[in-house]
């Protein structure tokens, strides 16, 4: 018997809703990582984007646990000397909720032309209202 390996044409993409209200930046990063690469599927291929398309709603009430508001921050540079800056989370998610959602999703993805391709399928809104419905998506309750 041979394995099967998925091609990129053969895939089949469904649209997911992530509602991240209430639920830990982790749980909600992992599951829309997993979604996006397609490991939920039978026909994963780790060498094809077998991934579905993500909508993740309610970004602003996703919850960090711990002391991690205070602790936690987003770092990055501006290639320039002295061009760090640091946000701790509890700023990021006050201003840029989705950011701190993306961030840690596209951490969980692969680091190279595949995973900036499944991370296009990605979409973060900071409340309920998003304008896919005419993909009509499906709720994604596991996890």
């Amino acid at each position: 018997m041979r394995t099967y390996m998925a091609k990129p044409n053969e895939v089949q993409r469904k649209w997911y809703i992530i509602d991240a209200a209430g639920k830990p930046l982790g749980r909600v990063a992992t599951e829309a990582a997993t979604l996006l690469r397609g490991k939920h599927k039978p026909t994963y291929t780790p060498n094809v984007d077998c991934g579905d398309h993500v909508i993740v709603i309610n970004a602003k009430d996703v919850i960090l646990t711990g002391k991690k508001l205070d602790q936690k921050e987003y770092i990055r540079h501006s290639g320039y000397p002295g061009g760090l800056k640091r946000t701790k989370y509890r700023d990021l998610l006050a201003t840029r909720p989705t950011l701190a959602l993306e961030v840690a999703i596209k951490g969980m993805l692969p680091h190279n032309r595949l995973g900036r391709k499944m991370f296009r399928k990605l979409k973060v809104y900071s409340g309920s209202e998003h304008p896919h419905q005419a993909q009509k998506p499906e709720v994604w309750n596991r996890g």
